[in-house]
């Protein structure tokens, strides 16, 4: 039995509170148990209200931990959850990346790029395997095309903390290389226009009410058209981690989540100064 830690800002929230069962299902697909074991969080409910750390581990059967380093201790695994609060992952890594274990870091890995970085500089310096992503990597609907040249997504909700999701498909499927992104805004809609350097080009529509949905073309002509990331990515991504547990070998290049993190820091720099290519 491989026993799991969730590290968190607060408990009761969306991720805390699906993730048991999806490794409840990884448990079957992989023939090894993974139980939420341990867990400890730095608020005891959330700000809005909601089920305090000793409610939520009782109606999960999780052990709640007095402190970080307990969790860390007790745990096989780990998990740094927090996906609305990505300023509190550093303090988080600062205690457990050291204990060597098998950390995965919900999204959005990190506030900023440098922040980032520091978390990676961290993990080597331990040699603690980890890696981080959106659920959004695992959409089924990214492997329409192989190896696309041009992409476009759409996306919604507050631009700091889901961003990330488009910036995860793209940089999953045009990879590395990002030069520059330009803002365009229409009413409620931003654009942006995401350079790589060998001439590949994202676009990014965002709006407070739209879906995650793709398109993806090559050079060739070949083109899909729109389609709604409607698969059971987050059920493939807690498949994924359970995997990357087992082994410590991560299934993407690590560099691809700095290179997310810097997707993302352009997007914010951009949108603060419409139609003006922003590099890095």
């Amino acid at each position: 039995m491989v026993k799991i830690g969730f590290i968190d800002y607060f408990l009761d929230e969306w991720h805390a509170n699906n993730y048991p069962k999806w490794f409840r299902a990884a448990s079957e697909k992989l023939g090894e148990e993974f139980v939420v074991s341990y867990a400890w969080a730095e608020l005891d409910a959330p700000p809005q209200g909601g089920k305090t750390t000793k409610e939520w581990c009782e109606e999960k059967g999780v052990k709640a931990c007095a402190t970080l380093e307990e969790v860390c201790e007790k745990s096989d695994v780990l998990v740094i959850l927090s996906p609305d609060n990505a300023e509190r992952h550093l303090d988080y890594a600062k205690v457990a990346l050291p204990y060597g274990k098998r950390t995965y870091i919900d999204k959005t890995f990190a506030p900023d790029y440098a922040t980032a970085l520091r978390i990676f500089g961290i993990a080597r310096e331990h040699n603690t395997p980890f890696f981080s992503s959106s659920a959004l990597r695992y959409a089924e609907e990214l492997k329409a095309v192989d190896a696309p040249d041009h992409m476009i997504t759409t996306g919604g909700g507050h631009l700091a903390n889901y961003m990330v999701h488009q910036a995860e498909m793209v940089v999953a499927k045009l990879g590395l290389g990002i030069s520059s992104v330009t803002a365009r805004k229409q009413g409620p809609v931003t654009l942006f226009s995401v350079d790589y350097e060998n001439g590949k080009r994202a676009t990014m529509l965002h709006a407070p009410a739209f879906g995650f949905q793709i398109s993806m073309a090559k050079e060739n002509g070949e083109v899909t058209p729109f389609t709604p990331a409607a698969s059971p990515f987050f059920a493939a991504m807690i498949a994924d981690m359970a995997r990357f547990f087992l082994d410590g070998k991560p299934s993407f290049d690590p560099d691809e989540t700095l290179e997310v993190m810097k997707l993302i820091e352009l997007c914010l720099r951009a949108e603060a100064s419409p139609e003006k290519p922003v590099k890095m």
